[in-house]
């Protein structure tokens, strides 16, 4: 995933408004065995991974990618329950439903993406630049990040 989210950064523009990203989809899914400081240590690793080979201006994604690390227990705690962690499972769009797992790709699109617009210079720009970046790059990365927790949730039928 993080080689699909390279490949994202260098060959898919799509505009100035848009930020696309599936890493904080890709921190949402790490196992639930892993813990917050392992999730939060390979959120760090992860996000210089991309700014070291696509982004090029370094710690900007690791900026806002470390903190969706540090809510990821609290908020799939809160959304879908405790006996998650305690059976170890991924959260799947057939077994949880599209609200549930629609709102916690939201909340943590949205965590990365204000942590991001802000650190990319939000203070040089109009505020109705940022926000009109803000919601298309949220709806795009939603869309996205649909289609990565589909593809990548285990197939209960096995």
């Amino acid at each position: 995933m993080v080689v699909a989210q390279i490949l994202i950064c260098n060959y898919f523009h799509l505009s100035q408004y848009v930020v696309l990203s599936i890493l904080p989809v890709i921190v949402l899914c790490i196992p639930t065995k892993v813990g917050t400081f392992a999730a939060m240590c390979i959120a760090f690793a992860t996000g210089l991974s991309v700014d070291w080979l696509a982004e090029g201006v370094i710690g900007l994604n690791t900026l806002a990618l470390v903190p969706v690390a540090l809510i990821r227990r609290d908020l799939i705690t809160l959304i879908f329950g405790e006996e998650l962690f305690e059976r170890k499972e991924a959260f799947t769009i057939r077994k949880y439903g599209i609200g549930k797992v629609s709102f916690s790709l939201l909340t943590v699109q949205a965590l990365f993406l204000l942590i991001y617009i802000w650190a990319d210079g939000a203070n040089l720009r109009p505020f109705s630049f940022n926000l009109l970046r803000f919601g298309l790059s949220l709806l795009a990365g939603y869309l996205l990040s649909l289609l990565v927790v589909d593809i990548t949730a285990p197939d209960d039928r096995k």
